[in-house]
């Protein structure tokens, strides 16, 4: 029973991303300071790994920073306030302040850093223990296919690793979406370590950490 409300709850969360697809054109992927957005004319405070969409207006006040990667194109812009901006379908359009720092992510990357909301809300759930089981049934075997894009996940998070600022975890976050659809708790272990170390106050990374604890301490 517990299996099938785990299963149930996931499916839900991810067919509610699934929806609103189609609208998001980004996602914010760091963020410091009292960052705020508005869209369809309400203003509210801007929030890490929230989605972006296009006409949406940022502001960042004097001390703040925030980034948001564009899922087509992969296109990331670093903004260091005071700064304004209004998204478009693949960059932003600068309304005040410096222009962007600019960089990309690789292929691929941005579809799965997209996932990050719900992958969030995932853990949290699990954490609860409301849905949670320890232990369960082991994890599954890959197909050769399968084992091919988890080795390709692993070089590409190198690859980013090594351009990525200290403490940033957008590498770790794309090879924690690889893992989970792949569900291999196991090797997900190290990869939430990395981002307890970059991050140490970070709620949601502490979340996640707990929620591969659970998945990973034998069943009793």
């Amino acid at each position: 029973m517990k299996n099938l409300l785990q299963t149930l709850a996931c499916a839900a969360l991810l067919a509610a991303a699934s929806a609103f697809a189609a609208d998001d054109v980004g996602l914010v992927n760091a963020m410091s300071g009292d960052v705020s957005y508005t869209s369809a004319g309400a203003t509210a405070k801007a929030k890490p790994y929230m989605k972006i969409r296009e006409g949406d207006r940022i502001s960042v006040p004097a001390g703040a920073q925030v980034r948001v990667a564009y899922f087509q194109g992969g296109r990331q812009e670093g903004y260091s306030g005071p700064a304004a901006f209004t998204v478009g379908k693949t960059e932003s359009k600068v309304q005040s302040g410096a222009q962007p720092q600019v960089s990309k992510l690789p292929a691929g990357v941005p579809q799965k850093i997209a996932q990050t909301p719900e992958l969030v809300a995932i853990a949290k759930l699990g954490r609860s223990g409301g849905v949670a089981v320890r232990g369960v049934g082991g994890e599954k075997r890959l197909t050769p296919q399968q084992q091919a894009e988890v080795r390709q996940a692993h070089q590409t998070y190198d690859e980013m690793r090594k351009t990525a600022s200290a403490d940033d975890i957008t590498p770790e976050l794309y090879l924690y979406s690889v893992l989970q659809d792949h569900l291999l708790y196991s090797d997900m272990k190290p990869v939430v370590a990395e981002m307890q170390k970059r991050q140490p106050s970070n709620p949601d990374v502490q979340a996640m950490a707990e929620y591969v604890k659970v998945k990973t301490e034998p069943a009793k």
